[in-house]
């Protein structure tokens, strides 16, 4: 089954997108992150994405309070990332209430702890890969290794991950249609499960993506908060 997920992406405890992941260039939709989360939940959304950009940017999460707040608001389940670079800061999320964690950019640089963590936690990990011009990029997205997502995601698949929300940075924000051709090339060449992220603007561009065996969900952003795409009808399409 495909999931249409909501998204939110906190910056300073208040809801925000950022446009191809450059800090300076955000828009405000709200300062009730968690009243935003059950507008989400009373849509129909079925799981929601939640990152902590001050964390991703800064090293560790700097909003706890709010995603604790919104973890126990809700009835569905919450996946967070954002400066997750140790186990206790994911035992500390899972404690708050959080399903699953994503793993970045420590995971991108250091295997051998990638895989102690997939051994620790399994299914409740998720690896998010982000990539600017095929490229990994880290420390949100403010450095870019030489590393391909493929690659990347082969040697972690390795490590044991299973599920990888790929996020195609010139996409994200911008409204411009998702990268499909990379995303199935990534579910294809990796057989793992992958949430895709950025630049969905349309019902089309879910049609698109969900017609690719491997691509289990993608995240929604900024075309939720413009009107672009309506969340209870893309629900009713994709798993209703």
């Amino acid at each position: 089954m495909f999931i249409p997920i909501p998204a939110i992406d906190l910056q300073g405890g208040r809801c925000v997108r950022l446009a191809q992941g450059e800090f300076d260039r955000e828009t405000v939709y709200g300062d009730d992150p968690v009243a935003m989360a059950l507008r989400w939940q009373a849509a129909g959304a079925t799981r929601l994405h939640v990152v902590d950009l001050d964390g991703a940017r800064e090293g560790s999460p700097r909003n706890h309070d709010v995603i604790a707040a919104i973890a126990t608001a809700l009835s569905i389940p919450v996946q967070v990332g954002g400066g997750i670079r140790d186990a206790e800061t994911v035992e500390k999320l899972l404690f708050l209430g959080v399903d699953r964690c994503i793993l970045g950019t420590r995971a991108a640089q250091d295997r051998a702890w990638a895989e102690e963590m997939f051994r620790a936690f399994g299914e409740r990990l998720i690896l998010g890969i982000d990539a600017k011009n095929g490229r990994v990029a880290i420390k949100g997205w403010v450095e870019t290794t030489e590393l391909t997502a493929i690659e990347l995601a082969l040697a972690l698949k390795a490590a044991g991950a299973r599920r990888v929300i790929y996020t195609d940075i010139s996409r994200d924000g911008m409204l411009t249609g998702p990268n499909v051709e990379a995303t199935a090339r990534l579910a294809a060449e990796t057989g793992l499960a992958i949430i895709a992220s950025g630049g969905m603007s349309s019902l089309d561009d879910l049609r698109r993506l969900a017609r690719h065996s491997g691509i289990e969900g993608a995240i929604i952003g900024r075309a939720l908060y413009t009107g672009a795409i309506d969340l209870t009808e893309a629900v009713g399409e994709f798993t209703g």
